[in-house]
């Protein structure tokens, strides 16, 4: 996962909220945002020595700090997977665990690590500008992490300042919501996000192919380039959906599978309702008799298999069986 490096909308969003007060707060909103990259953002300025209205200046001990992953006044909670995609190091104990391969990298917020985090919150800090808590992607922690959270999120020690990041609110507690502040990404213009890829290095052709793809969300055309998902690759995909061709999927992880099928059945959708879509050209779309009813049922189906997209039994057999429920629906008469 490539982090968003001044990205100039993630940048007036840090402007504005680092000039409110609270102690915690959530990040919300649709994945490809920069709600990690915000997040990351607002606790380098907390805990920068000399920050501006701007953020953190990047130059100071702390700032060398987090940019080395070893900040002592920073614990940064997340699924193991995550931390390893984003160069975050694991506790010994859990590096150990994982390298003695007596367990694999967890793919949720671990209780022992949420553990850890109260009683760092409990701690003095160790260079006079308070601490911060990272949580990111929330909607990782079960009940038992989350009721822990709560907990200090409810009687937070006075020098302590939570971040909370996540691509599904809804998923989180009520209660842990109605304690941070919550603050909805905002969308870049569609000028700046093409001016930004190109910047990045995605040429301006795939760019703006994969813009529309990506639903004009800047950071998954990133990981949406680095995935091998090119432009040629999500025209041919209705079509190779509606053949049965599941090797057209082989590359993906089931989460990236079901995302993108989701999107294909939401401009199934949008056509059948007499609208444009909005991730494919209409040339693209498959010739489909599939009602909406189906097609709704079908997006269920979708919803469902994602749950357990994270922790399949057998990730190719998974895909084969995508494959032949698209097809079945675009292959549909009702």
């Amino acid at each position: 996962m490539r982090v968003v490096v001044n990205a100039p909308w993630i940048a007036r969003q840090a402007t504005d909220l680092l000039a409110q007060r609270g102690h915690a707060w959530l990040l919300q909103g649709p994945s490809g945002l920069g709600q990690y990259e915000l997040a990351l953002a607002m606790v380098s300025a907390w805990l920068c020595e000399q920050p501006s209205a701007h953020g953190a200046c990047g130059d100071c001990p702390s700032c060398h700090a987090i940019a080395v992953r070893a900040h002592a006044d920073l614990a940064v909670l997340m699924p193991e997977t995550v931390m390893l995609e984003l160069g975050w190091p694991l506790s010994e104990k859990a590096q150990d665990e994982i390298d003695k391969k007596a367990r694999k990298p967890s793919k949720e917020i671990r209780v022992d690590a949420m553990r850890e985090a109260v009683e760092f919150s409990q701690r003095t800090n160790a260079r006079g500008r308070g601490k911060a808590v990272l949580v990111f992607p929330a909607e990782r922690m079960n009940t038992i992490t989350a009721n822990a959270l709560l907990k200090t999120l409810e009687e937070p020690p006075g020098d302590v300042r939570f971040v909370l990041a996540t691509e599904a609110s809804h998923l989180l507690l009520p209660t842990i919501r109605s304690r941070c502040l919550a603050h909805t990404m905002k969308w870049p213009e569609a000028d700046e996000a093409m001016t930004w890829l190109t910047e990045q290095g995605v040429p301006a052709d795939v760019a703006q192919a994969l813009l529309r793809s990506a639903g004009g969300r800047p950071t998954d055309v990133l990981r949406q380039a680095e995935a091998g998902l090119s432009p040629d690759w999500w025209a041919a995909l209705p079509k190779a959906m509606r053949q049965g061709d599941a090797r057209h999927l082989s590359d993906l992880s089931p989460a990236q599978a079901i995302d993108a099928l989701q999107k294909l059945c939401h401009d199934l959708v949008l056509r059948q309702s007499g609208a444009a879509p909005r991730f494919f050209d209409v040339a693209q779309l498959p010739p489909s008799q599939a009602s909406v009813v189906v097609l709704t049922d079908w997006f269920k189906r979708l919803m469902q298999s994602a749950r357990t997209a994270e922790h399949p039994f057998n990730g190719g057999l998974m895909l084969e069986a995508l494959t032949a429920d698209a097809q079945q629906t675009l292959m549909s008469k009702g």
